[in-house]
């Protein structure tokens, strides 16, 4: 899969994400969780740059998603106690009334998913329970798939156009 078959995969994750915490009044976490999935879409592939990493291995696998869920919990912990000790609320910012913490690892958890299941969707697949061996894949398009990248993205911002239009016109 490519950046915009990336892109578009999670912002189609995303949508009935945002879409709810739009409509229980947390806007604010829904554009924060729309633009870091989307600017981190294509994080599992930091594999490309890394020398002494397989591409579509470890990066690509629910340990990875479980890792980057725990640093994104632990940055949004920390988050919590630097602005709760300068007065600052940041509660609009957590997900469904959580703190910061567990919203971060909700977040890094769903920003790697989307991504694992871009790649899913290709013949390639994903090493999900990596480092045990087997490949797991939906092969429903070709990562190449100019087609499958663009169509993918369109729904995406279809998908998430509508429910912004829904959501911010029932407010």
């Amino acid at each position: 899969m490519y950046r915009e078959g990336h892109l578009g995969v999670s912002l189609l994750v995303f949508a009935p994400v945002g879409y709810w915490l739009t409509t229980v009044g947390n806007p604010e976490a829904a554009l924060v969780t729309g633009v870091i999935m989307c600017w981190l879409a294509m994080l599992p592939d930091i594999d490309h740059r890394l020398p002494v990493i397989t591409h579509r291995g470890v990066t690509h696998s629910l340990l990875f998603a479980g890792v980057v869920g725990s640093v994104f919990g632990a940055v949004g912990a920390v988050l919590t106690d630097a602005f709760g000790v300068a007065g600052v609320d940041v509660s609009m910012f957590g997900v469904g009334g959580a703190d910061l913490g567990t919203s971060g690892v909700v977040l890094g958890v769903l920003t790697v998913g989307a991504h694992l299941l871009g790649d899913a969707l290709t013949p390639a697949g994903v090493p999900l329970l990596w480092p045990f061996g087997r490949s797991y894949s939906l092969s429903v398009t070709r990562a190449d798939s100019t087609l499958a990248n663009y169509a993918l993205f369109g729904g995406g911002i279809v998908v998430t156009g509508g429910w912004a239009i829904v959501a911010f016109g029932s407010l």
